[in-house]
C-alpha cells in the first residue's frame, strides 16, 4: 500500500509586505541590508496575515482547500500532521488547535517541530503510519509558518519572513505514492538561530524579555556550504534509498529560501532548471510551509504530470535536513 497525495492546498495572506516598505522601515539602522538581501535570496516580498491570527488560522485555510480538492470533509480525516517551528503555542500542540478549527472530531494529531524540514519528515511519517495501519486511509499533512510574529520588527533578517501554508491530502491507495526517504542532522549548530526563552532551559523571564530571547534571532551564519553540500546528498541519499538514479526524477523542490543555491544544486545534480519551481520571489520564505507550498503551485501551473518522480528537500535550523520521493499519480484532483 501506498501513502498518495491525492489532493494539496495553500493559502498566502492578503497584507503585502514589499521590499521598499522595508528598504524604508530599515533606511536609518540598515540602508543597504535590504539590497544586499534581495540579491542574494531573489526574495521581492512577502505576505503577512491580520495581527489578530495565529498560525493555526493558517493552517486551516489551506487545509480546508486541500479537503475541497479531494472531495472530502473533516469527518473524513483520520490524522493530521501539523509542521512548524511557529507554533499557536508551546502547548498543547497546534495541531489539536487546527483539528478543533476544522471541526475533524475523528481525527488524532500530533506535531512536527524539525522547522524548515518539517513537511517532508511529516510526509514520511504519515506514510509509514499508513502503510502499517489499515484504519488511517486519509491523513492531513501540513507545513505553516507565521515567524514574523515571533521576530523583532526591529531585526533587519525579519527581511526573509513571510507567513503561509501548505496542506496535503494523503490516502492509503493502490495507486503510486511514497516511495523513499533520508534524513541528516547536527545538533551543533543549534543555537545559530533560536528562540532561547520559553522552555526548560530557559523560561521567559523579566530578564530573557529584555534580552530579546523570547524573539527568533540569528546569533551566527550558518556556512553556505550546508546547504550547497548538503542538499545533493540528502538527494542522493533519498535516491539511494528509493532504488532510482538521480537522472530519474522528474522534478525537485527545495527549501525556498535562496535562489543562488537552488540553481547551484540542480547545476550539482546535473538536472535543468527547468525541473524545479521557485517561489521565494513573490512571497518571501515561508519557512515549514513552502514546500508544500511550492508544491501546490507548481502543480496548479501542471509543472508536475501524473507519473513524475517527485523529490523534495528541507533543510531547517536545528540543523536539520530531510528529503522525501514520491510518484505522482494519475488523479485529477491533483491538477487542478
Amino acid at each position: 500500500m501506498y501513502a498518495t497525495i491525492v489532493a494539496t492546498g495553500c493559502y498566502l495572506p492578503e497584507i503585502e509586505i514589499s521590499n521598499d516598505t522595508l528598504r524604508a522601515r530599515f533606511n536609518g539602522a540598515a540602508p543597504e541590508f535590504v539590497d544586499k538581501m534581495e540579491a542574494s535570496s531573489g526574495i521581492l516580498t512577502r505576505w503577512y496575515a491580520p495581527e489578530d491570527w495565529a498560525t493555526s488560522d493558517l493552517a486551516v485555510r489551506a487545509s480546508r482547500q486541500a479537503l475541497a480538492r479531494a472531495g472530502k470533509t473533516a469527518d473524513d480525516i483520520d490524522m493530521i500532521l501539523v509542521g512548524t517551528d511557529s507554533p499557536d503555542f508551546i502547548t498543547p500542540a497546534t495541531s489539536v488547535i487546527v483539528q478543533d478549527k476544522l471541526g475533524a472530531k475523528r481525527a488524532g494529531t500530533f506535531d512536527v517541530g524539525c522547522a524548515c524540514a518539517s513537511f517532508p519528515t511529516a510526509y514520511t511519517a504519515a506514510a509509514g503510519m499508513m502503510a502499517t495501519n489499515a484504519n488511517l486511509k486519509t491523513v492531513l499533512v501540513i507545513g505553516v509558518y507565521m515567524m514574523h510574529k515571533l521576530t523583532s520588527p526591529d531585526d533587519p533578517m525579519i527581511f526573509f519572513y513571510g507567513d503561509g501554508a501548505g496542506a496535503a491530502i494523503l490516502e492509503r491507495s493502490d495507486e503510486p505514492g511514497f516511495i523513499s526517504s533520508a534524513f541528516r542532522a547536527d545538533g551543533s549548530y543549534a543555537k545559530r538561530w533560536a528562540i532561547f526563552a520559553g522552555g526548560t532551559v530557559e523560561p521567559v523571564t523579566e530578564e530573557s524579555v529584555k534580552n530579546g530571547h523570547t524573539r527568533v534571532k540569528m546569533y551566527d551564519r550558518y556556512p553556505p556550504e550546508i546547504n550547497n553540500d548538503g542538499w545533493p546528498a540528502v538527494v542522493r541519499d533519498v535516491a539511494k534509498n528509493g532504488g532510482f538514479d538521480v537522472s530519474d526524477i522528474d522534478f525537485l523542490i527545495f527549501t525556498q529560501v535562496r535562489r543562488p543555491t537552488i540553481e547551484l544544486v540542480m547545476q550539482e545534480l546535473g538536472l535543468p532548471m527547468s525541473k524545479t519551481h521557485m517561489v521565494m520571489e513573490k512571497w518571501g520564505y515561508t519557512g515549514s510551509a513552502c514546500i508544500p507550498m511550492a508544491l501546490d503551485d507548481a502543480l496548479q501551473q501542471k509543472k508536475i504530470k501524473p507519473g513524475d518522480l517527485v523529490v523534495m528537500i528541507g533543510s531547517g535550523v536545528g540543523y536539520n535536513q530531510a528529503g522525501a520521493a514520491f510518484r505522482v499519480p494519475d488523479d485529477k484532483r491533483l491538477f487542478g
